[in-house]
């Protein structure tokens, strides 16, 4: 059973805490410099509200855990991370009904939360596997579009894999993964014969909240 958690928000439709993910993202879809974040008990919850985002949110926070580097950013487990979140991107996620198990996945637009693209569901794959599909086909629009917006995603695995051009699973290739290794296969393929100069970052989810493509199936 999942864990109960709590999210704060203190800049968006109706500052307040809420007891569940829906209510909060309410409050903070399409709206502009959305700011609020999860934690694990209401009390922890009610204490950050009352203290403000200041300290609690992107910045302030990030500092207070000395996360970022003199340049603004930072690499933490082989990934690149940022002191604040740069909307001027596209943040992707996957959703799941099982692990492996039917998959989809989508990349917004970070600052509006407009759908840019969507996949699935893909009948059998990982929860990684779709997160590394989202990221790389975001990395091929991009580039087709000539841009070198941002991506975020909160997948460090697949964040890896895109680095190192490969994928390291063991989901195994049958008839029941076929849909999904022929795009993985694909997205191999693209990787190793294009370059992008995109930066992949790391979603900060325990200083910002769930990424903006969050399916809400926590």
């Amino acid at each position: 059973m999942a864990k109960q958690k709590y999210y704060v928000v203190w800049e968006g439709k109706q500052p307040g805490v809420y007891a569940t993910w829906a209510e909060c993202k309410a409050q903070t879809d399409h709206y502009t410099g959305a700011k609020y974040k999860s934690y694990e008990s209401r009390s922890a919850a009610d204490t950050a509200y009352k203290a403000g985002w200041k300290g609690n949110w992107g910045t302030g926070a990030a500092s207070a855990a000395k996360s970022t580097s003199a340049g603004g950013w930072s690499r933490s487990a082989s990934v690149e991370t940022s002191a604040e979140i740069d909307y001027n991107s596209i943040s992707v996620d996957v959703g799941t009904r099982g692990n492996p198990g039917p998959v989809e996945y989508k990349g917004v637009d970070t600052q509006t939360g407009e759908v840019i693209f969507s996949c699935g569901p893909i009948s059998k794959g990982t929860n990684n596997l779709g997160e590394f599909l989202a990221i790389v086909h975001a990395l091929a629009l991009l580039q087709k579009q000539g841009s070198d917006k941002t991506v975020y995603s909160d997948s460090v695995n697949a964040m890896k894999w895109v680095k190192q051009k490969q994928v390291a699973t063991t989901l195994p290739r049958d008839a029941s993964t076929e849909e999904i290794w022929l795009l993985i296969d694909k997205a191999v393929s693209w990787l190793q014969t294009h370059t992008y100069k995109n930066k992949v970052l790391k979603w900060q989810t325990k200083v910002w909240g769930e990424i903006k493509a969050d399916y809400g199936r926590k």
